[in-house]
């Protein structure tokens, strides 16, 4: 189940929305797209239309229709697509894909992302070494934990007892379509969430969460009905 369900065309319904909706089609596993993002930005940003996207700086693309904060503070290498909006004190740290109409808050912090499009990270988020999918939503104050306390590689365990290996040291959160963080919530490495769940508040979570299921702890994992 696992093998299945954690792979892109299992999470992601709506793989074209996103500008990265090319690359990620080369690979079955969206943690397999996290060590080349940084080359596909660059790859992808000398194709993008000039008339929609302006280029403020080396390796920086932003869409004329965005609006950006001046205190933000976006680094290389970037796109953010049309209609997103970058508030006030926002930190993207490079190798980030902000997708259409998303929305990166107040002292949120992005480094080696794709948030696909529609995606909100409002209030106080870190997100590393992650995939957000559509419509995905973080609570104020959630984070991804990218990197194990050992340093030890990451793997994605279910919670019937499979096992993926991952080979990566470095490795957040895969959100799924439609998915709710609650606020203060932490998604430890290698947290991979289904479709269509929501994940109460304060909440500590660890391994493979399957589509339309409700997370209120690691004891209490409910189906929606």
């Amino acid at each position: 189940m696992l093998k299945d369900s954690a792979k892109i065309s299992s999470l992601y319904s709506t793989p074209y929305m996103t500008i990265a909706s090319e690359y990620l089609s080369r690979f079955e596993y969206p943690w397999e797209a996290l060590s080349g993002i940084k080359e596909f930005i660059i790859e992808l940003g000398k194709t993008l239309d000039s008339e929609k996207f302006y280029n403020p700086q080396e390796n920086v693309w932003i869409a004329k229709s965005a609006k950006v904060f001046p205190s933000a503070y976006i680094g290389s290498p970037c796109i953010i697509d049309e209609n997103a909006e970058i508030r006030h004190c926002a930190f993207i740290r490079g190798s980030a894909i902000v997708g259409k109409n998303c929305v990166v808050g107040n002292s949120t912090e992005l480094k080696n992302v794709i948030l696909f499009d529609n995606v909100q990270v409002p209030h106080f988020n870190y997100v590393g070494d992650s995939i957000l999918g559509y419509k995905s939503h973080m609570g104020a104050g959630s984070i991804t934990s990218n990197v194990k306390s050992d340093k030890t590689l990451v793997n994605i365990k279910s919670f019937s007892g499979e096992v993926i290996e991952t080979g990566l040291k470095k490795f957040g959160a895969m959100l799924g379509d439609y998915v709710e963080v609650g606020c203060n919530s932490v998604l430890n490495p290698g947290t991979v969430v289904g479709k269509n769940v929501n994940i109460y508040p304060t909440s500590c979570v660890r391994g493979f969460i399957p589509e339309n299921f409700i997370y209120k702890d690691k004891e209490n994992i409910i189906e929606k009905l």
